[in-house]
Formats: C-alpha cells, sequence, structure tokens
C-alpha cells in the first residue's frame, strides 16, 4: 500500500471509522516495506504517528460533541460496550495521561481509550500527551519491529514473487489473529477480565475492534502471557 494510502487510512481508522484491517499488521508491514527506503523510513514513521495524533484528536473531539452517540454505537457494534467504555472511563480519569499512554499501549484495550477519554472529559492537552506516548511505544514498536525483520523479508519476497508475497503474508496473519483473538475471548470469559498491569480495566478481548487494533504475533503473545 502506498505510503499516503496507509496514512489515510490510519488517520480514518483513529478517527473512529471502523475499517477492517489489523492497524498494527498495516504498522509492521510498513515497517518491512520502509527497510528498503533507507533513509525515508524514519520519514515515513513520522507521518504515520502524526496521522494517529490527528485522527484520535478528531476522534476525542466527536465524541466530546454532537457526536457522541454515533461514534458510541460504532464501538457498540464493535464489541466495546458502554459498560467498558465507562469502567475505562473511571480508570483514566483518576491516572489521567499515564493513563491513557498504557491504554494506548496495551494490545486489546486501545481500541476504547480514546472514546473513553471523551467520556471522562479528560482536559485535551492532558489526553493528547497520553496519546503522543501511548502511540509512539505502540506504533512505534509495530514500525521498528517491522523495518528489523525487513531485509530478510524483502529478501524472500524478491526471491518468491514479489509484492504478492507480502500482501498474502499479511492476509494469513490478520486470519490467524482473528482465530487467535476469538479464542482469548471465550478463554476471558470463562476466566474473568485480564488486566493491563494488575490495576486497570479488563482488556477488552471481545469483537472485532480487539481483533483490529491488534492482531500481529507480538500483540497476541503479549496478550496470551497476561492472560494465564
Amino acid at each position: 500500500m502506498p505510503v499516503l494510502g496507509l496514512i489515510g487510512v490510519l488517520f480514518v481508522k483513529e478517527a473512529g471509522v471502523p475499517v477492517p484491517i489489523p492497524g498494527d499488521l498495516l504498522v509492521l508491514g510498513a515497517g518491512v516495506a520502509a527497510a528498503g527506503t533507507g533513509l525515508a523510513g524514519p520519514v515515513e514513521l513520522v507521518a504515520i504517528l502524526l496521522a494517529g495524533f490527528a485522527g484520535g484528536s478528531l476522534q476525542f473531539l466527536l465524541v466530546r460533541g454532537a457526536f457522541r452517540e454515533r461514534l458510541l454505537g460504532l464501538l457498540a457494534r464493535l464489541g466495546v460496550s458502554g459498560q467498558r467504555l465507562d469502567t475505562l472511563a473511571g480508570w483514566l480519569r483518576r491516572r489521567g495521561a499515564r493513563g491513557v499512554a498504557v491504554a494506548r499501549a496495551t494490545p486489546g484495550l486501545r481500541v476504547g481509550t480514546i472514546a473513553a477519554s471523551g467520556i471522562a472529559d479528560l482536559h485535551y492537552g492532558v489526553f493528547l500527551s497520553g496519546l503522543i506516548a501511548g502511540n509512539i511505544l505502540f506504533v512505534g514498536g509495530h514500525f521498528a519491529l517491522g523495518y528489523l525483520i525487513g531485509p530478510p523479508a524483502l529478501t524472500v519476497v524478491a526471491g518468491s514473487g514479489g509484492a504478492g508475497l507480502l500482501v498474502g503474508a499479511v492476509v494469513v496473519l490478520a486470519a490467524l489473529g482473528a482465530v487467535a483473538w476469538v479464542a482469548l475471548h471465550r478463554r476471558g470469559a470463562r476466566n474473568g477480565s485480564v488486566p493491563p498491569d494488575g490495576h486497570g480495566p479488563s482488556i477488552d478481548l471481545a469483537g472485532y475492534g480487539a481483533w483490529a487494533e491488534a492482531a500481529c504475533p507480538a500483540c497476541l503473545a503479549i496478550t496470551i502471557y497476561r492472560s494465564r
């Protein structure tokens, strides 16, 4: 996917539109692709981060305005209930920017964090500082992982039929991620909540929303470890 297209998709996703593509896999793929562009990689990462900050800010402001019910309705259809958002909002209200950063960096919890921040009526500066820190950790970490595995991955792609293999790999990972999230959700329903740090709200393993934000092998491994 061209960089401008990727930036547009990530902006729309962060603004609250349910795009049916796992965001972490997109960023991971962008890191892999950037490994072949040399110095352009850091510029692409900055652009991706800025798109996330802008889209997240837009969703935050819309939730605090006239579009709150519409956006909350979208999240409910993604499996993020109003009760879960209220619980997360209370947690964020007590912890401020640090809480936003932790939630945005936690697989399976980050999808509802922006809306919950709006419900919590956080000051925009507090929300934005937490969003920046959390996105740098989550998005930057995925991009860096893709960048590190990029050279060998690109070598395999070049020798196996080009970009089609890379696209196929993303599709396979997304499908496996969906299966894993369903299994984790069923396990969580039996065993109770999965806290992000031992003191926070449970990680939301339900629905499309969790899968669309955290389907890469690294996110799944972290969540499986936390759910033991």
